[in-house]
């Protein structure tokens, strides 16, 4: 042997040692930077796309013939292991995963043996100052030239025959299915749409055996389809709160008439705007595809150059999944993206964290970005969400009869461009009771900011703007569905800032108008019990806040400023519409009028059945007190806008009110056709009755004033006070807007 072969031959072992301590003192180090000392460190385990699941998964980077995992499914399995060779460590395993881009070949599932404790969590997390980005997709290769600019690809050789999906992502943005009429992408929202043919028809008004399942489009959007049953219609049917996409079963091309495969929500009607997609003849501009579920062939149009950049389609529909009882279990810190329905799912777990994730171009149209179902003290915190199939974060729990929370929240999130398939979406949707949605910003949504049903939660300290931006009848933050006389009772909502609400819609047939018909926060259908305190409500369509048919509600200590239509409404059922869900009250107010809990709630001492005052006085026993109500930059406006209601029966009171010049302008009355102590109201025909000389003289708002509130700079939307703010001497309390929004020092 060479002195060369003799040098190399003593040196590579010496090279390997050292390498192996190093790699053995950047754990150590890191352990001891976790917790300060090695004692109280949790075990590490790790995962690298240089790792191979042989190995032990104690090294960070491969050395001698081991290093870390290859996959997360493997280092959870060896925490199972580890668990019933020798127990959890006492300080918890911290799984760290290097940077990377790890495409997940199935869901990372855990349950209560994956548990960790409050000492002792089971934590899953990116490495420190590394990107690591989870696909629950495959990417695809193989395409060829098929005609003109698009590309065609086996996916059957792919191994995803009998596999469809409807997701496609270019380049880390998800692309348009084959669709008439194309993406509009100057107007994106408003758009790109066909509308529907016939004679308008009010969206309000029952037309006897009108069908679901039926769209009469217009001569100039006839189309030739060799295969129609493979599309389907994109569709918001008839009063424009949400949309469906149904499958197409035939076209009749004589009566201009599609049929559909299911039935809409609500029927089809003329001026209803649609498209169609997942046609093969509609893959007409870049960005288009199309997947033939016959030859299994993928038809795609690169918006750029295929070269270097990914085509990914998902496979999986969830990557995270958390079971029920798993226990103090922490996903941290990945870059989330490319599923068909809920990203990351937690059930029924404890104590919970899914914290500073990016999670993007993920869900369908019934899941969410983040979901929690059910559990308790569960955490989704300090998340970027954005381009998400429906919901960005989902959240309920809690036991609705005995009122026990499930103290689940929402903290600190940035939530954005949600609803991509389902406009009736939300950046938050909390229900159950006891849960919390606080200090996120939320924005560009189809419809609610935050939507809540259930009891006893909390939204607080969120920004919440350009909310309701394809739909109508809607509000930034809003409640009502259920209708059920509890729902929303022990709710508050406080400290929020909401400012340009605008909802989308028709004026009168095919005259679409944005902003049309949308609130700042909208107690819907028979809410009660909630509290609305310390909001900052700008430049909402149709007003600030609407109590529709709600009762004892808390309207205090808020700014509504510069609302287009009136600034505070109130609204009443008629008779057909209290009777027709009278019977669902009566239920829901049974089943818990004997549970201690809600005994001690407002109003709950009185049946549904005893408040059936077809005079149109349900609307009753709400508080208005102590807002600022300011509106010099809009005309035309209101102040107060009361409809089939008895303001007599509410309390208004210590508010402060400005219009700069004009006079404060007040709407009362009713559309009914029954006797009411106000004039018949109709939208050519609206009265007005001024402040002092009718309001005042009603007993209404004895000790409210009249002035400016001296608000800091109301044209850069700056409320806070001046010193000497005559909003003070009414009892008016600062609002906290420094605390409102996520924390930058998070």
């Amino acid at each position: 042997m060479t002195s060369v072969k003799r040098l190399r031959w003593t040196i590579l072992p010496l090279i390997g040692a050292f390498a192996l301590v190093s790699i053995t003192a950047f754990h150590l180090s890191h352990a001891f930077a976790a917790s300060g000392k090695a004692a109280s460190a949790p075990m590490f385990l790790y995962v690298s796309t240089q790792g191979d699941d042989a190995w032990s998964g104690h090294l960070p980077a491969p050395v001698a013939g081991d290093g870390p995992f290859r996959t997360l499914t493997r280092a959870r399995d060896e925490i199972r292991l580890i668990r019933k060779r020798s127990g959890l460590p006492p300080r918890g395993v911290t799984v760290v995963v290097r940077g990377g881009d790890y495409f997940l070949a199935e869901t990372l599932a855990l349950s209560e043996e994956d548990s960790g404790w409050p000492e002792a969590p089971v934590v899953y997390r990116a490495a420190d100052g590394e990107r690591v980005r989870l696909f629950g997709g495959r990417i695809l290769s193989g395409f060829v030239p098929y005609r003109g600019e698009i590309l065609k690809t086996d996916v059957a050789a792919q191994k995803l025959k009998g596999k469809p999906f409807r997701q496609l992502l270019f380049d880390g943005h998800r692309q348009p299915l084959a669709r008439y009429p194309n993406v509009d992408p100057v107007n994106p929202h408003t758009g790109g749409w066909a509308y529907a043919d016939g004679e308008p028809v009010s969206q309000h008004k029952v037309v006897p055996g009108e069908n679901k399942h039926t769209l009469l489009y217009q001569l100039s959007d006839e189309r030739t389809w060799a295969r129609p049953s493979d599309g389907e219609v994109f569709v918001f049917p008839r009063h424009n709160w949400n949309n469906d996409i149904l499958p197409i079963r035939s076209v009749d091309r004589v009566s201009r008439t599609i049929t559909l495969g299911k039935d809409a929500t609500f029927a089809i009607r003329p001026y209803d705007r649609y498209f169609v997609q997942g046609l093969f003849e509609e893959l007409d501009a870049p960005g288009e595809w199309y997947l033939d579920r016959m030859s299994w062939t993928l038809y795609f149009w690169p918006p750029s150059p295929l070269a270097g950049k990914r085509v990914c389609v998902p496979v999986l529909d969830t990557l995270i999944a958390l079971g029920q009882g798993t226990t103090c279990v922490t996903i941290r810190g990945f870059e989330i993206q490319c599923c068909e329905k809920t990203a990351i799912m937690l059930t029924g777990t404890k104590n919970c964290r899914v914290e500073r994730n990016i999670v993007h171009n993920v869900g369908g149209y019934r899941s969410a970005g983040i979901g929690v179902s059910g559990g308790t003290g569960n955490a989704v915190t300090d998340n970027e969400l954005y381009d998400i199939g429906a919901t960005g974060i989902s959240l309920n729990g809690g036991d609705m009869r005995t009122l026990t929370p499930a103290g689940n929240f929402a903290e600190n999130n940035r939530i954005y461009r949600v609803g991509v398939f389902n406009k009736e979406s939300s950046g938050i949707a909390l229900s159950g009771v006891g849960n919390r949605a606080s200090h996120n910003l939320i924005h560009d949504t189809p419809r609610f900011g935050i939507r809540f049903t259930g009891n006893f939660i909390v939204i607080e300290y969120n920004h919440i703007h350009r909310t309701n931006l394809e739909t109508e009848d809607t509000g930034a933050i809003y409640t009502g569905a259920r209708r059920d006389w509890l729902s929303a009772r022990g709710s508050c909502i406080r400290y929020n800032f909401i400012h340009d609400s605008g909802g989308y819609g028709q004026t009168k047939p095919g005259q679409w108008k944005y902003p049309h018909c949308s609130w700042g926060i909208y107690l819907d259908s028979t809410t009660c019990g909630v509290d609305i305190i310390g909001n900052i409500i700008v430049r909402a369509c149709r007003g600030a806040v609407f109590v529709h048919n709600g009762r004892n509600n808390r309207i205090l200590n808020n700014v509504f400023a510069d609302c287009a239509s009136a600034q505070f409404l109130m609204g009443g059922w008629g008779k057909s519409t209290w009777d027709m869900w009278l019977p669902t009250m009566v239920r829901a107010y049974e089943s818990v009028m004997n549970e201690p809990a809600w005994h001690s709630l407002p109003g709950m001492n009185l049946h549904p059945l005893k408040a059936t005052e077809h005079d149109l006085l349900n609307a009753a026993d709400n508080r208005i007190e102590r807002n600022i109500i300011y509106y010099t930059s809009v005309t035309n406006a209101q102040l107060f806008k009361i409809t089939d209601a008895l303001p007599e029966r509410n309390v208004f009171d210590y508010n402060l009110a400005w219009s700069g010049s004009r006079p404060l302008v007040i709407a009362c009355g009713t559309r009914m056709p029954i006797e009411h102590p106000f004039p018949k109201l109709s939208e050519q025909d609206t009265p007005t009755n001024s402040w002092p000389v009718w309001w005042q003289a009603r007993g209404l708002d004895r000790h409210s004033v009249v002035a400016d509130p001296l608000f800091v700079a109301p044209a850069n939307d700056d409320y806070r006070l001046k010193a000497n703010s005559p909003a003070f001497g009414l009892g008016f309390k600062p609002i906290p807007i420094e605390q409102i929004g996520p924390s930058p020092n998070r």
